[in-house]
């Protein structure tokens, strides 16, 4: 047997209670408005699918486009996990909360954070906050993912972070970027203040979410422990993979179960327990850039 098929024949073997579906790229909800060419994973704006609502706390995958010297004018947000994960390009955030580099509230309508390539930067709505987000490039289109998830408890206090990490750091496997408060849904306020997440370094959601992502070279693997290292014996986690559409479509991952999945497509998988490694495989001609999604 070829050392291909031993690893896929290992990797199968490795999760065969877990339940894994696809869900296509050209099966998301679309639309183009000139400005914003926006793909929606579950039911968001005119797109409405009821069998896409969420799974478990994520509530919102959007991967979208935005035009040089366009983007989303000031609008709000309430009770939801708001990170947006900058694929290329760059997005510039402006509200009358936040300075570049802090977390809490700031005293300038001008202040700003510009975002690009291996940025993450998240918001906590809670009781409500306004922002735009800007493609203030001259001629660069910026690629991003937006992402929700569903807060334990509404309310909270509008909140920032932001995190980094380069290109290289993700070769070397799953880096860990969000994980839970750590100090759970009782929160203190001053363990809201303090916001020490699960996993030191990464940001704290209010919510039982983990963020990874790698980038996987052509016919090598990464693996992600279900739960982080953080859930263990937890059963029934949701496990969600999604490759952007990052490598004009040369990119490819193949999953345990032998399902391949092309740049813009992503897989709901289930009966996955913390502790459990999911390992995905690079099969296409360029590098694939593989994000999980895995929450309760």
């Amino acid at each position: 047997m070829s050392a291909l098929k031993t690893a896929k024949s290992v990797m199968s073997q490795s999760l065969q209670h877990a339940k894994i579906v696809a869900r296509r790229s050209n099966e998301r909800g679309h639309a183009d408005h000139g400005w914003l060419n926006t793909y929606h994973t579950f039911s968001f704006a005119n797109y409405y699918d009821p069998k896409f609502e969420n799974f478990g706390a994520l509530r919102v995958l959007n991967e979208d486009r935005v035009a040089p010297k366009t983007g989303f004018p000031s609008h709000t947000h309430r009770n939801a996990e708001i990170f947006s994960y900058i694929i290329r390009g760059e997005l510039t955030h402006r509200d009358s909360m936040m300075a570049r580099g802090t977390s809490d509230v700031d005293q300038s309508k001008d202040s700003f954070y510009r975002i690009k390539r291996g940025d993450v930067q998240f918001t906590t709505g809670g009781s409500g906050i306004s922002h735009s987000e800007q493609n203030e490039h001259d001629s660069e289109p910026v690629h991003f993912l937006q992402i929700w998830a569903l807060p334990w408890k509404n309310g909270l206090t509008p909140r920032y972070h932001d995190f980094s990490v380069s290109d290289e750091e993700k070769r070397a496997g799953f880096v860990r970027i969000i994980s839970p408060l750590q100090a759970g849904k009782a929160a203190t306020a001053d363990q809201e203040k303090a916001a020490i997440p699960a996993i030191a370094g990464t940001i704290p959601v209010h919510a039982d979410l983990l963020m990874g992502a790698s980038l996987i070279a052509s016919g090598k693997s990464a693996a992600w422990e279900v739960g982080a290292g953080v859930v263990t014996g937890q059963i029934d986690r949701n496990v969600y993979v999604h490759l952007p559409m990052a490598n004009a479509g040369k990119a490819k991952v193949r999953l345990p179960d032998g399902t391949v999945l092309g740049e813009g497509d992503g897989a709901f998988i289930t009966k996955v327990n913390g502790g459990d490694m999911l390992q995905i495989a690079s099969v296409g001609i360029a590098e694939a850039e593989v994000v999980i999604l895995d929450s309760a």
